[in-house]
């Protein structure tokens, strides 16, 4: 029996855009939640995952909260809210709507820098329904947080850090369907979340990156690898990366290769993208090569390529593909669509 707390999940009419990635991430799997629908009033009517990347998974999209309760044979017991936005706010069209989950009986998770924990009205109404207000990026008390102790040079795993050449280009997508790649071929692995939507897919060990103050990232990020070593003993520990190495909004990366002590990194590259973020004042994106020659200055090494193929044409993507495979002899993979054997082997 399925144990998975139903959900609806809001996009905010964003689904095809890469705001909606805490979404995105939802519909391609969770053990902690089993979506039945998404609420998206520009695609409503559709498939979720045709939307999303073509790819149909019989997840229907309703127009608005009252379509989904009324059509769906169960009611869902968490509301979701699907959305990753600048600074982690809450966009105001979304607010009547988790006002009205509450109302229809719906607890509500939010992956958002504002807490509705701390919205008065949303607390005495979740109170009044006895509903739950759950606030995934809400920071750890101080007798909660970790600090570094070098405790990390006894884990044997292979740790693996899945960095970005930018944001917002599937690291947490990468990690996942490796982590069950490396399973399927009959190695253990487990992958260390970083983000709230690797929360709300149900992985084990983690912890909220950008929700931790950074005196204790780096102990954070040790403990979860530490403890993830200790009860699972897996030969692969792969750690889902945030933002870039030089994205100029949030440079981060190299907690993971030092601190983490990953000494084999996946490079997720959108091979359709020139900027930061598209934004041509950020600044260009580096080149492949010049990524992995930083990386290599740090002590680890680039075992993989993970192409984001948004954006871009079949033929595009082959060029990529045989360009870096023959430059480098490392595999260049689309981790949605191809095999990933050698790259497995290579982790």
């Amino acid at each position: 029996m399925d144990q998975r707390h139903t959900a609806l999940v809001l996009s905010g009419g964003d689904l095809h855009e890469l705001g909606a990635k805490t979404t995105h991430g939802l519909l391609r799997g969770s053990e902690r939640y089993r979506v039945l629908g998404v609420i998206d009033e520009n695609h409503a009517g559709q498939d979720a995952g045709i939307v999303m990347d073509g790819r149909p998974l019989g997840i229907p999209i309703f127009g608005d909260l009252g379509a989904a309760l009324e059509a769906l044979p169960e009611k869902p017991a968490y509301c979701i809210i699907g959305v990753a936005t600048i600074g982690g706010i809450l966009p105001p069209h979304l607010l009547a709507v988790i006002n009205k989950a509450l109302e229809s009986g719906l607890s509500v998770v939010n992956g958002l820098h504002e807490f509705l924990s701390e919205k008065p009205d949303l607390q005495a109404l979740a109170a009044a329904k006895g509903l739950e207000l759950i606030d995934v990026r809400k920071p750890k008390t101080r007798a909660d947080l970790h600090f570094w102790t070098g405790e990390i040079f006894e884990v044997k795993a292979s740790i693996v850090a899945v960095l970005g050449l930018d944001c917002a280009t599937g690291k947490r997508t990468t990690a996942r369907i490796l982590r069950d790649a490396c399973r399927a071929a009959g190695r253990s692995a487990e992958m260390i979340y970083t983000g709230q939507t690797g929360w709300m897919q149900g992985n084990r060990y983690g912890f909220i990156f950008d929700s931790t103050l950074n005196d204790f990232i780096s102990g954070e990020l040790e403990h979860a690898i530490v403890s993830c070593w200790k009860e699972t003993q897996s030969e692969v520990i792969l750690l889902e990366g945030q933002s870039a190495l030089r994205n100029p909004s949030g440079p981060a990366g190299a907690e993971y290769l030092v601190s983490g002590n990953a000494k084999k990194v996946v490079l997720v590259v959108p091979i359709g993208r020139k900027y930061f973020e598209d934004l041509e004042a950020w600044g260009p994106l580096p080149n492949v090569e010049d990524e992995i020659a930083l990386i290599r200055l740090y002590g680890s090494e680039v075992v993989g390529i993970a192409m984001n193929t948004r954006d871009c044409t079949l033929d595009e993507v082959q060029a990529f593909k045989t360009k870096y495979e023959t430059l480098l002899g490392i595999p260049v993979v689309d981790p949605l669509s191809d095999d990933l054997s050698d790259l497995v082997e290579k982790l």
